[in-house]
């Protein structure tokens, strides 16, 4: 049997100082080269939020008490790239990041953000956040990775569609 198609459960955790979000520069796949927050999978009988402060942890060295549901991102693609995302935030005071197996952990000011290679979601997502706004987003890929299709499962708001 085939599992292509299968979702894959993950979390992602922005972790936000100030003006500032602390971004992962992957250095494999998926999203190589491109910002990501910092995240991972759920591993089995571990609960999303259990598994967002232990993701931080390991890939930061940042020990956190408690992270925010902020919404879910269902990524659906006829390939291999399949994802449940529970995302959470937390406002952090900065600090150095240890160093990442995952990529290189930077800093990034929220004025930049539009200007670096993120996943085609993310600034959605950031934008939500910012916002304080809880959100479904489901989005569409092509066989390519191109995304098709960005919408609030909410508020039925859609912010992409590829004509």
């Amino acid at each position: 049997m085939s599992k292509t198609g299968l979702k894959k459960t993950t979390v992602l955790c922005v972790l936000r100082s100030g003006d500032a979000l602390l971004l992962l520069r992957r250095t494999k796949e998926p999203n190589l080269g491109k910002y990501v927050p910092v995240g991972g999978h759920v591993e089995p009988c571990e609960m999303p939020r259990s598994a967002a402060i232990r993701e931080v942890q390991e890939e930061t060295g940042c020990t956190l008490d408690d992270v925010k549901f902020c919404g879910v991102l269902v990524e659906t693609s006829p390939t291999d790239y399949n994802w449940i995302v529970f995302v959470y935030s937390a406002e952090v005071e900065r600090f150095r990041p240890l160093d990442c197996r995952e990529g290189i952990l930077e800093w990034v000011d929220l004025s930049r953000v539009p200007e670096i290679p993120t996943p085609p979601t993310d600034i959605h997502v950031y934008r939500l956040i910012m916002h304080d706004r809880a959100f479904v987003l489901n989005a569409e890929f092509d066989e390519a990775l191109n995304l098709l299709l960005l919408e609030d499962e909410i508020t039925g708001e859609v912010f992409h569609k590829q004509p």
